[in-house]
């Protein structure tokens, strides 16, 4: 029987570490290779924060990491503090701490000559004796390349993504390919990639090219030999088999929400497999219905949302915030003056034929009570999540943690808060997200642009019964994207509703202020769809073991 091996990962543009989660909590088969993140290297201070306290938690089997662990995750120990306690209480434990620091790099690729020559052998040193059986994981930075992103770019004159000094990044990733040769990378970006255009050339072609030959791109090697050259392959089935030559682009689309994510996502996933490992074949991610919404985050502690300002005339006027501030102003929002005669868009409602969404409303209302946890925090004890109804508990749960960390909600405009009631309750009614043209007319935003028809989902309440939209990072501005389906709560959603919804375990601490606790959530790969793709890669590299391909030289 093949022994089993552990396999050094290289992480880079890291993030808070999605890829990476996934890897290393990848369990071997017996004789397969598991994997170890041996360095990952972010630049945002923040997101390398929170990746260092989880390569902390990795030092250990999940029943050995300390108390004091949970302790910081339930804001009885401040993060800062940690590593002098750890010192205090034993040496092997401040060990680990520094070991944590040693992975978790703080760095800019790309920033200088002598950072790459720095981070070049700081990537030698991670990978050590395991010289040709490595892997390397990264989504080089794509906002450039979305098509969200394109199209916001259209209103500069001046800009050209050319230009842009994100377009060029996976260059950055290029570059330690064609440095360190691992047996195998994957590379993750959005789906925009596949039809954005520099110099008039697609850029997806250009890629494919540049990784298949790595050292050519640089203009480096005349020379094709094996060890210097990769197969591109997708990481989803394509209806033949994947030791094929060529791909159509749309072969490499991962939709996330196929493979048991709880989140319609869709992003391009590229396999390099170094061709001296022979033609050994990946196997493809297995078809995993997606949990819903409601059963993801329908167990977590109900909380109300913040009150922070309302419109008179051409100023806006800050609310004073607080339970009975909050449900004095749903009330205002939906009764005139705090009677029971329905204010102007509620009427509308009445009158029409939208008489189920009418009733439903005036239940939650006549109803509301203040949440018991208010408005969360960044703990908030509890004994019941996640619930044996969700699917993925056994991946998010930690029994240890007895509560939920991340958990905060965010404060609204009084007039958001009667759409993000309407929406909900539209959404409970038919089971879709209303348009911006089916709100009623006094719901509708004073923008001059709200009649365009560009932003019709400019309110966008998440389906109980379906998975959620694409999480990204503009879940960090004002929350109208992803409305929490459940009216009685009447807000956005919180970073852990979304870290779940990306599929982050719940003993996973996001470190910073929440709109960087929300963009690196956003920005993140799904850890339960990079845990699939590390069983797949593992059983590929079990294969090419079995052809003399673990040496170390």
């Amino acid at each position: 029987m093949p022994v089993s091996r552990t396999i050094p990962v290289v992480d880079i543009f890291a993030g808070p570490g999605g890829l990476g989660e996934g890897f290393s909590a990848f369990i071997p088969d017996s004789g397969c290779p598991s994997f170890k993140v041996a360095l990952s290297i972010e630049k945002d201070a923040y997101a390398h924060e929170t990746l260092r306290l989880r390569s902390f938690f990795r030092q250990f089997q999940t029943e050995d990491v300390p108390e004091l662990y949970y302790q910081v995750l339930r804001q009885k120990l401040p993060l800062h503090t940690l590593p002098e306690r750890l010192k205090e209480i034993s040496s092997d434990l401040y060990t680990r701490w520094q070991a944590a620091e040693h992975e978790a790099l703080h760095a800019e690729l790309g920033a200088s000559d002598s950072q790459h020559l720095a981070i070049s052998k700081r990537i030698r040193e991670a990978i050590g004796e395991m010289k040709k059986t490595w892997v390397l994981i990264g989504g080089p930075p794509c906002q450039a390349y979305s098509v969200v992103g394109r199209v916001r770019n259209q209103g500069n004159a001046s800009y050209r993504i050319e230009d842009d000094h994100r377009s060029s990044l996976y260059r950055q990733y290029l570059r330690i390919i064609a440095d360190h040769w691992p047996a195998v990378f994957v590379m993750e970006n959005v789906k925009g990639l596949l039809s954005a255009v520099v110099n008039n050339k697609k850029v997806f072609d250009a890629i494919i090219g540049d990784l298949q030959s790595p050292k050519s791109a640089f203009g480096e090697i005349k020379r094709s030999a094996a060890s210097q050259r990769y197969r591109i392959v997708p990481v989803v089935s394509t209806g033949t088999s994947l030791l094929k030559e060529m791909y159509e682009p749309t072969d490499f689309i991962v939709a996330c929400e196929q493979y048991g994510i709880p989140q319609v996502r869709h992003r391009v996933i590229l396999i390099g497999i170094r061709e001296d490992l022979g033609d050994v074949d990946l196997s493809p991610l297995s078809k995993e219905r997606a949990p819903t919404v409601n059963e993801v985050i329908g167990d977590l502690p109900r909380l109300r949302s913040g009150l922070s300002r309302r419109r008179e005339g051409a100023k806006y006027v800050t609310l004073s915030d607080g339970a009975q501030q909050w449900i004095e102003t749903i009330n205002g929002q939906t009764l005139v003056n705090g009677s029971n005669h329905d204010s102007g868009w509620l009427k509308t409602l009445g009158d029409g034929d939208d008489t189920m969404i009418y009733d439903e409303i005036h239940n939650v209302v006549t109803a509301l009570e203040v949440p018991v946890d208010d408005r969360g925090g960044n703990f908030v004890k509890s004994s019941n999540t996640p619930s044996k109804k969700n699917p993925l508990a056994w991946w998010y749960q930690d029994k240890r943690l007895q509560g939920v960390c991340n958990h905060e909600t965010r404060a609204h405009m009084d007039s958001d808060l009667a759409r993000y009631l309407f929406a909900a309750c539209y959404a409970g009614t038919h089971g879709i997200s209303p348009r911006l043209s089916d709100f009623p007319v006094d719901l509708q935003p004073d923008h001059d642009n709200a009649a365009s028809g560009d932003f019709e989902d400019r309110f966008r309440v998440q389906v109980a019964d379906l998975p959620s939209t694409t999480i990204t990072s503009h879940i960090s501005k004002d929350g109208h994207y992803f409305i929490h389906p459940d009216a009685t709560q009447c807000r956005s959603l919180t970073v852990r509703e979304a870290a779940r919804l990306q599929t982050f375990p719940d003993n996973y601490y996001f470190c910073g202020p929440r709109t960087s606790q929300c963009v690196q959530v956003g920005n993140a790969v799904p850890p339960y769809l990079a845990y699939q793709i590390a069983r797949s890669v593992s059983s590929l590299l079990l294969k090419a073991g079995k052809l003399n391909s673990w040496s170390t030289g």
